[in-house]
């Protein structure tokens, strides 16, 4: 191989490191207006760091908390991310085990119906799925995950099916064999297998289900329940006037936990993501 031109390569460096800064620009701008007094984020100040006369501490974090319902919307966020979480990795990882174990037109043509629903646009469905949650009474944070289970399946049943085609059936047959039914099967011995691709899944879907606004904003009644997202969207302080100090607080608050995950746990989703294309 020729060898990398060092001014190319340097180059490439610099391009990299800017296009790096422009993405992460407006996350550190809201950290640093998430410090400052409420009349510098509303000034020509907003783009200058904190100063010893703007700088405000963690006065806006507490107020983010202890007012206008933060902690109630954490756990309706963090209840529907859960358990829409365990329903799309059991029932997703279930349903590629059956279409890549049963070879049937029917497992084929539910296979493509998995990955078509994943180019379906979400704004064509949108406002018949309101009025069916509305029907079906799933419209409170305790019954939406069906729908997100829905939502969800497409791309959890690709990338499990792709990792499935992997796993050799000789070690199911040999559990069969010593008396496990199906079920056992699949909860004993290939559930453990799917790991790194339940990871991967975990993670992307659990990104979309707590970043999530459209769908709880239409399903739910905006009243009574509020997820994070929403809280951040009717953020409203003394007069109905918005507090830009304590909603970029609740911002960072809200992104943290998922850009944590993410940072520590990216270099599974990218074995589970590709682990099922390099076998077999």
């Amino acid at each position: 191989m020729k060898k990398q031109n060092p001014i190319l390569k340097l180059l490439f460096g610099i391009i990299i490191l800017v296009v790096a800064v422009l993405y992460m620009y407006p996350i550190i701008m809201i950290i640093f207006n998430s410090l400052k007094v409420e009349t510098a984020i509303s000034t020509n100040t907003v783009f200058e760091l904190p100063r010893s006369d703007t700088f405000n501490g963690l006065n806006n974090f507490i107020s983010a908390i202890t007012r206008q319902g933060f902690l109630q919307s954490f756990f309706y966020s963090a209840f529907i991310t859960v358990t829409s979480l365990i329903a799309i990795l059991v029932c997703c990882s279930m349903c590629a085990y059956f279409i890549t174990r049963i070879r049937s037109k029917v497992s084929s043509l539910l296979y493509y119906l998995f990955v078509f629903s994943m180019v379906v646009p979400f704004q064509m469905v949108m406002f018949t799925l309101s009025q069916t949650a509305d029907m079906l009474n799933l419209n409170t944070p305790y019954n939406i995950f069906i729908i997100y289970l829905g939502f969800g399946a497409g791309l959890a049943v690709f990338m499990f099916a792709g990792f499935m085609k992997s796993v050799p059936v000789e070690v199911e047959e040999a559990a069969m064999i010593d008396g496990c039914n199906p079920l056992q099967t699949f909860f004993l011995i290939v559930f453990p297998i799917l790991k790194p691709t339940i990871v991967s899944v975990g993670i992307l879907e659990a990104m979309w289900l707590w970043n999530d606004y459209l769908l709880p904003t239409l399903v739910l009644d905006i009243k009574k329940y509020r997820t994070i997202p929403m809280l951040i969207q009717y953020f409203r302080g003394s007069y109905g006037k918005v507090e830009m100090g304590p909603m970029m607080a609740s911002i960072v608050l809200t992104v943290l936990p998922i850009i944590v995950i993410y940072v520590f746990a990216q270099k599974y989703i990218i074995k589970g993501m590709t682990s099922g294309a390099v076998k077999g």
